[in-house]
């Protein structure tokens, strides 16, 4: 069992959790909402992320601008956030485009909620399918008679001990993005 390895690719799992619920709308505005989403710019003959296009801030909690490096895919930029169909609505104000954010309601915080959650156990999976090809490996190791029968058990348990540490982590990680959801 190559603990290192095996490190590695459950960290890269908690990596891509943490940035697909940072993409979740809270009550607040953030960068984090449009920089990942990708745009047809300069004709349609590149697909790039806005992040790559522009600077993005948010001057205040209801408000994000997006400030174009070349100005003139400002309109490219705001059909790419609306085709993009994440229930933005972004106008063009000089070589900026403008994107307020209304309040949530109660249903909308709901739905949001469901979506982390449903993004929460896709990264346990992920986690557990690690886990579950570590498992093969040491059972191989073992049959091949390379392990003892402690060494297996040793492991065995400690290849759950780094398992439960990052799925630990994964809940941590949702347990704060959803009280941030939850607060108005």
């Amino acid at each position: 069992m190559n603990e290192d390895d095996i490190r590695r690719r459950m960290q890269q799992v908690l990596d891509l959790v943490t940035s697909d619920i940072a993409s979740i709308r809270t009550g607040r505005a953030t960068p984090a909402l449009v920089e990942d989403l990708v745009v047809g710019v300069y004709g349609g003959q590149q697909k790039l992320k806005i992040q790559e296009l522009a600077t993005i801030s948010a001057p205040d909690t209801q408000s994000l601008v997006i400030e174009p490096w070349d100005k003139s895919i400002v309109g490219e930029i705001r059909q790419g956030i609306l085709a993009a169909n994440v229930g933005l609505n972004p106008s063009i104000d000089g070589q900026f485009i403008r994107i307020s954010l209304p309040p949530l309601t109660s249903e909308d915080r709901e739905n949001y909620v469901r979506l982390l959650h449903t993004k929460l156990e896709n990264g346990r999976i992920m986690i557990r399918q690690i886990r579950g090809d570590a498992m093969h490996d040491i059972k191989e190791s073992f049959e091949k008679k390379e392990l003892s029968e402690d060494e297996k058990f040793g492991q065995e348990k400690h290849l759950q001990e780094v398992t439960d540490e990052h799925i630990e982590k994964i809940d941590k990680t949702g347990k704060t993005k959803e009280e941030e959801l939850l607060q108005i």
